[in-house]
């Protein structure tokens, strides 16, 4: 049989509690038996939903690493993005293995602290890179593995952020500030595609980055005529926005677990209760042209790598329709997909008389979630590591993490300065 693994839940948010639920369906390999929130709410719901005893959840990560010794094998860190580090070090040190939600950190630095500790004390770690485990990715990855289109020449990715996710992560929410959440958006948001580039590359190095972008939509000056400052109190155009919070948040239900953070100590709010809400204090009540968002909407990467290929991920905030797409050209073919279309083309050219290119459609299973269904498939392989099994060909090492985020932090650095910057072997950054 194999053995059971305990985890604690460091963070007690949405992401979190996704990860955490593989061990409501698989209570016989996964169990949470702790948890660490400074949320009165969240921390009793958590302990609730998880039957955590009252002595194993902590207010904040000093009361657990009190214990003399590990209560559990390993940690799922689901915290904000400026504290992973300083979450995640002591919690290794303290013996856990670690689940860390991404991105790894925040610079440069802390990627470098957490690998080298990591190392110290033996410990293994897994970043959320969620989209490797989705059906999708994982299919294409396959196909690339076998060999079927060649070397891969380029990448081209998209990831086109829908109007509403836009509005309520990176304009009215929690990632729309450095100074609120010290990542930047590419980081937030487009780290999982900056990894899915240098997966598919297979090792391949990545060697220079330069990158375009900026705040161009969500500002006062595009406001259009008649918008006011908050949704509900002084706007002329709520009822024909695609931004109104009321048609977002309420009509269609959307982003629940961020909208109403404001009023989580009200069980079962009223419709009227989160209207109130929307027309008060609450942050996402406000119109995207008028708050403090200072990240980018729109930016463009684009990377060398060592062996002369290139790749290029546009990510635009505020598009109609989320997707995310990937093209890979290679010497023997071509792979083409959009990922919520739940199927990709596979081409190889044919120089036979009258044709150009055969075609294979390939049809792969899609959750709707945002992410391809690879959230509990992330943690199944996480789980299987820590038990000794064979992981799956999406099961990702801390070391493999690395430079997909070093992509992320260079292009931003590019960005600012308008400049090219290269990206050092792992060899000399650890």
């Amino acid at each position: 049989m194999n053995k059971l693994i305990t985890a604690i839940i460091v963070g007690a948010g949405h992401r979190s509690l996704i990860y955490a639920s593989y061990a409501l369906q698989h209570p016989q390999d996964f169990k949470i038996v702790g948890v660490v929130e400074p949320d009165d709410k969240r921390r009793s719901n958590a302990a609730a939903e998880h039957d955590i005893p009252e002595e194993h959840c902590f207010k904040g990560i000093e009361e657990l690493l009190a214990k003399e010794n590990p209560i559990a094998d390993a940690v799922i860190n689901g915290t904000m993005d400026d504290i992973h580090i300083k979450t995640s070090l002591p919690i290794l040190r303290a013996g856990y293995d670690l689940l860390l939600e991404k991105p790894i950190g925040t610079n440069e630095k802390q990627l470098n602290r957490l690998l080298n500790t990591a190392k110290k004390y033996g410990r293994k770690v897994m970043v959320c890179h969620v989209l490797r485990h989705s059906p999708f990715y994982s299919n294409i990855k396959k196909r690339v593995a076998n060999d079927e289109i060649g070397d891969i020449i380029s990448i081209q990715t998209e990831e086109n952020v829908s109007y509403h996710h836009m509005a309520v992560s990176y304009v009215r929410g929690k990632w729309n500030s450095l100074k609120n959440c010290h990542s930047t958006m590419l980081m937030a948001k487009s780290c999982h595609d900056l990894d899915i580039i240098t997966w598919m590359k297979g090792g391949v190095a990545p060697v220079k980055v330069s990158s375009f972008g900026s705040l161009m939509h969500f500002r006062p000056e595009k406001a259009p005529h008649g918008a006011g400052k908050r949704c509900l109190v002084d706007c002329e155009i709520e009822s024909t926005c695609p931004y109104s919070s009321k048609k977002n948040y309420i009509e269609q239900g959307l982003w629940s677990f961020y909208a109403w953070k404001s009023i989580e100590h009200i069980s079962n709010p009223t419709v009227e209760q989160k209207l109130e809400s929307l027309r008060t204090d609450n942050p996402y009540g406000r119109c995207v042209w008028h708050c403090d968002n200072d990240v980018v909407d729109h930016q463009s990467v684009l990377i060398e790598f060592e062996d002369g290929s290139t790749a290029t991920h546009s990510m635009v905030g505020g598009a109609s329709k989320p997707c995310r797409t990937i093209h890979l050209i290679g010497t023997k073919g071509e792979i083409y997909g959009v990922m919520e279309d739940g199927y990709y083309l596979l081409r190889r050219p044919n120089a036979k008389k009258g044709h150009e290119y055969i075609e294979e459609r390939i049809v792969v299973d899609v959750v709707k979630d945002s992410h391809g269904g690879g959230d509990l498939l992330l943690v199944e392989d996480f789980v299987k590591v820590l038990q000794g099994r064979k992981p799956s060909l999406s099961t990702t090492t801390l070391e493999d993490s690395i430079y997909g985020h070093l992509i992320g932090f260079r292009a931003d650095q590019a960005r600012l300065e308008q400049s090219t910057k290269t990206i050092e072997p792992l060899s000399v950054f650890s």
